[in-house]
């Protein structure tokens, strides 16, 4: 595990201009960057910056698996390469991680699972960066990355210096965060630093469909590796691999409503789904209102829902940025008519179609 060299003698940045981003998002939409720069340390963004380079619009990339590209990009695009994984500090009992923002999350939670260092397993499979997964406070079966989260480093584009953010003051939400309000595509995430667990870890497995599928294995006391291997599993039946069909994951959030408004569904739709979000509020799966709304599986052109998860929007090929965002719209139109719920893009949307 090697840190990131962040010094001066970083090697200079390279930035061109009306770079193709088809290749950097996993929805494959054909897009136009009017300049794009792949950042490999944090040198690198201070180069940039006394270069004045930075004094533009600018939009951070990560893994392209959360973003949707509605139309040319009239900024400036950071790719975060920034890789490395760091263990700061080991006792018994826990360690610290630090990863660039770069690194390959699936990776990086991979490579804990291994060394029998939990807290992360429940987020495998979850495309994208470590970089990125704090702007998203990213989630799954029972677990939040806010729940092993220290800090993180980011460069801040418009001064030019480095600052760490304590959990606090990234403000996490529910699939939110600071980075994606008040501070969008202002800092660079440079590295995030985590506390894990070592074994013996207590897993979290009071998420349905992920007990039931460890019961259905005959595994009643799972350790880190089998609750990993089971969410592996269960998100490879649900989500289509990108590089066989283009999607970007959930495409929508789990809208969060009150009990009130739960009683009223409950009503006409007796079986809806929900979960615990709060005091007198509960979480509804998105993927159900959608089904229900008759959008599972159906196709629109080049564009559609995927047949086995209604929350995930695919390019069956050729789709442009705003096609895949009229969809979007056209969802969430009928699920309020029918619901009467809001539907919110989980992905970042950039481009002519919502400017």
């Amino acid at each position: 595990m090697n840190p990131d060299p962040t010094g001066t003698t970083s090697k200079e940045p390279v930035v061109r201009e009306n770079v193709h981003l088809r290749p950097f998002n996993t929805l494959g939409v054909e897009a136009t960057a009017d300049y794009f720069a792949a950042v490999e340390t944090a040198g690198q963004l201070f180069r940039l910056y006394r270069e004045n380079l930075l004094e533009q619009d600018l939009w951070i990339l990560g893994g392209g698996s959360n973003v949707l590209f509605a139309g040319r990009v009239h900024a400036l695009v950071l790719k975060n390469e920034i890789d490395f994984r760091e263990l700061l500090r080991e006792d018994e009992d826990h360690v610290l991680l630090k990863a660039g923002g770069g690194s390959d999350w699936h990776g990086l939670v991979t490579c804990c699972v291994e060394k029998g260092w939990g807290g992360i397993e429940n987020l495998a499979l979850i495309p994208g960066t470590a970089g990125a997964a704090p702007v998203q406070n990213i989630g799954a079966y029972g677990t939040e990355l806010s729940d092993c989260f220290i800090a993180l480093e980011a460069f801040d584009l418009r001064e030019g210096r480095l600052r760490t953010f304590s959990h606090e003051e990234c403000r996490f939400g529910y699939r939110d965060s600071i980075f994606k309000k008040d501070f969008k595509n202002r800092f660079f995430i440079v590295s995030i630093t985590l506390r894990l667990k070592k074994a013996p870890h207590a897993v979290r497995v009071n998420y349905r469909v992920l007990s039931e599928r460890l019961a259905g294995k005959g595994i009643d006391r799972p350790g880190i590796k089998d609750v990993f291997e089971a969410v592996v599993e269960i998100r490879t039946e649900k989500l289509p691999d990108p590089s066989d069909l283009a999607n970007a994951g959930s495409f929508f959030k789990n809208p969060v409503v009150s009990t009130a408004v739960l009683k009223k569904l409950q009503s006409g739709f007796r079986e809806v789904p929900f979960y615990p979000a709060g005091e007198e509020q509960v979480k509804i799966p998105a993927g159900w209102l959608i089904e229900k709304a008759g959008w599972k599986g159906r196709r629109v052109g080049n564009v559609g829902t995927y047949e086995n998860q209604a929350l995930v929007i695919v390019n069956h090929g050729g789709a442009t940025g705003d096609e895949i965002w009229a969809l979007a719209v056209k969802i969430c139109e009928d699920v309020r008519k029918k619901f009467g719920i809001e539907l919110v893009p989980e992905v970042n949307v950039t481009g002519s179609a919502v400017e």
